[in-house]
């Protein structure tokens, strides 16, 4: 990895393998704290980006602490702050539910929670960090989770932070490739905030809108403008290893399941495409069947949901209209697990399945058109390329932003020069449960620009000089 100049110091928590690292080292920063609980994450992490600092530097940022990732951020921040003070605070910390969520209660209602360890950094002056930059799930900012994101925000609020009412929520897919986009649909909340002391903080004219939403746009591009192959890139078929390559059992899935589809698709008229809503053999039976189904359901007073019943209806018909084909192949679907008797069509116009995507699903197949891919999940969902392969390890990093000097090792505990290979698990796991560079580097710096007269000069202007640098986007700085 190569090094920028430092323009500010920054804390990193709930760190994993290093997403919000290699964005805020991007963007200018210079490393002086990481928090992360695995220990196989943390071991990547060090290999990465600790163990290059060591061999170019024995003075460590803030002088307190040895190059090393720190274990459990619970531990570390009660009853004492351990955390050494930083310029800007990282974190994609996992949200709890808040037990007295709507109490008003601020700070002593985030208690029992990990944002209440996140706070206590934040309220002790001698470690306040002027940034903060906070990522989660979708669903905090979803609608039953409005008060536990209402209690962020006056919680930083009354520590003196000024920070929007609404997240930014955003995905590397919206952004494009210079930028430092992804094709990968990951919509993420960004939490962003600044210390301005609480009188500020809390004064209504403070309260912004926040710096990017789902409907952003960018010039002319466009999501539907990515290409998986030439975008990430993916690596040519030849230069991946045989265990990535599909089985003879998962092939015949999506043999058996190209074959009636293709075949349903060409008796189709025109502007007619394939059912979107899933396909499911277990529901192949008349409409009149399906009624009766529907009706006994209602009759022993347990009336199925509107959705389920929409569900059945709409299989039975598709088998009617279908059936003579669909009985030729009902014999061999039939033999498949439960998960895969189930089919969904997401990829448009029909095409053969060889130029998809598909994700073998607890809830069945599904099949997308080959632009961008769902996000990554720390479950086995990976990506199945046509008939072929699943994505690799090293192409799941391409994904999430991460240089291809970006390592799956794991430098020794005994002596930290040392690594071992890790396993592909562990690695589809990590990239699961990471955050996007390229996101995290774009909201992280737009907003310290957009809120230049407010943050410290040194913060901005190390902002500033890496956005021009790297042209606002991460890549050429992190090669």
């Amino acid at each position: 990895m190569c090094s920028t100049p430092s323009g500010f110091t920054f804390s990193d928590l709930f760190a994993g393998v290093g997403g919000f690292h290699a964005a805020m080292h991007a963007a200018g920063g210079r490393w002086a704290f990481a928090s992360e609980i695995d220990p196989h994450a943390a071991r990547v992490y060090d290999y990465n980006w600790l163990r290059p600092l060591r061999a170019s530097t024995t003075e460590h940022p803030n002088g307190l602490q040895e190059f090393k990732v720190s274990g459990d951020i619970v531990t570390l921040t009660d009853p004492v702050v351990q955390v050494p003070h930083a310029d800007v605070l990282t974190a994609g910390f996992p949200c709890q539910p808040f037990s007295k969520s709507g109490k008003q209660l601020g700070m002593d209602e985030t208690r029992g929670t990990l944002f209440w360890n996140i706070a206590r950094i934040l309220q002790d002056e001698a470690t306040r960090p002027s940034v903060v930059l906070l990522e989660n799930v979708r669903n905090l900012a979803g609608p039953k989770h409005q008060q536990t994101f209402a209690t962020i925000v006056r919680t930083l609020r009354q520590l003196g932070y000024r920070t929007a009412s609404r997240p930014a929520v955003f995905s590397p897919h919206l952004l494009p490739p210079e930028l430092g986009g992804r094709p990968q649909v990951r919509e993420r909340v960004f939490i962003l905030a600044h210390y301005v002391g609480n009188a500020a903080a809390e004064d209504p004219a403070n309260f912004d809108n926040p710096i990017v939403t789902p409907k952003s746009t960018f010039g002319d591009w466009k999501k539907t403008d990515w290409d998986l192959a030439r975008h990430l890139p993916l690596d040519p078929d030849t230069d991946v290893g045989d265990r990535y390559e599909l089985d003879s059992t998962e092939r015949k899935w999506i043999e058996t399941w190209d074959g009636l589809l293709t075949e349903v698709a060409e008796r189709l008229g025109p502007g007619e495409r394939l059912p979107g809503f899933p396909i499911w053999s277990d529901d192949f039976r008349s409409v009149e069947a399906a009624a009766d189904l529907i009706e006994v359901a209602e009759l022993r007073g347990e009336p199925l949901p509107a959705w389920k019943a929409d569900f059945l209806i709409k299989n039975a018909r598709f088998y009617e209209r279908h059936a003579d084909i669909i009985d030729r192949y009902r014999m061999i679907i039939d033999g498949f697990p439960a998960s895969r008797r189930k089919f969904e069509w997401q990829a448009g116009s029909h095409r053969p399945l060889d130029e998809t995507i598909m994700h073998f699903r607890p809830s069945g197949i599904r099949a997308k058109r080959p632009d961008y891919v769902p996000a990554l999940v720390a479950i086995t969902q990976t990506t199945v390329l046509g008939t072929r392969r699943r994505l690799t390890p090293r192409e799941t990093a391409r994904l999430q932003g991460l240089p291809d000097t970006f390592e799956f090792r794991q430098s020794d505990d005994t002596n930290w020069d040392d690594y071992v290979t890790q396993k592909d698990a562990p690695s589809y796991k990590q990239m699961g449960n990471g955050v996007n560079v390229g996101a995290a580097f774009f909201v992280f710096s737009r907003y310290v620009l957009e809120h230049a007269d407010e943050i410290p000069n040194h913060i901005v202007e190390a902002v500033r000089a890496a956005s021009d640098q790297g042209r606002r986007g991460p890549d050429s700085i992190l090669s």
